[in-house]
């Protein structure tokens, strides 16, 4: 894996007023990652609670940072000022690539709509499936069934 930082003790920043960036953690030597926003995702830990492709937000001529919603804050219990061990990594970009081509087969058949309204785990198994053949035409084929059972779902 390719991690960003390990274990590193950060600081969760208390910004009034910025909306979903209110709460944030600065990645340090982040500066230098190329890639606009929705690009670059990352999973890992934050105070050992799992998060998983979250925004990697890019910040003019600075290193980047990602938004701490609420759900994350009172799983770990802090607030703004506040110290966290936090481990993440970049996830791959070739993967994120995938979902958004993936997605967008979804849309041009017009069943993204129904995709959507599946819990995560379905979504989840749905796109593994997808993923983990070994050739382009084996992943076609995955991916029209998926269009299939889709709409079989819709009628």
């Amino acid at each position: 894996m390719n991690y960003i930082v390990q274990n590193e003790k950060l600081t969760l920043q208390y910004i009034p007023g910025n909306g979903a960036w209110t709460y944030q953690l600065i990645i340090p030597n982040t500066r230098n990652i190329k890639g606009k926003w929705g690009e670059l995702k990352v999973s890992g830990t934050i105070d050992n609670y799992k998060i998983k492709n979250k925004n990697l937000g890019p910040v003019k001529n600075s290193d980047k940072k990602i938004s701490i919603n609420s759900e994350i804050r009172n799983a770990i219990n802090k607030v703004g000022g506040d110290t966290v061990i936090v481990t993440i990594f970049l996830e791959n970009p070739s993967e994120t690539n995938d979902i958004s081509e993936i997605l967008e087969c979804f849309k041009d058949a017009q069943v993204l709509q129904i995709f959507e309204l599946l819990d995560k785990i379905e979504q989840t198994e749905i796109l593994n499936e997808i993923w983990t053949v070994a050739t382009d035409d084996q992943k076609s084929e995955k991916i029209i069934k998926a269009i299939e059972n889709l709409e079989r779902k819709q009628g």
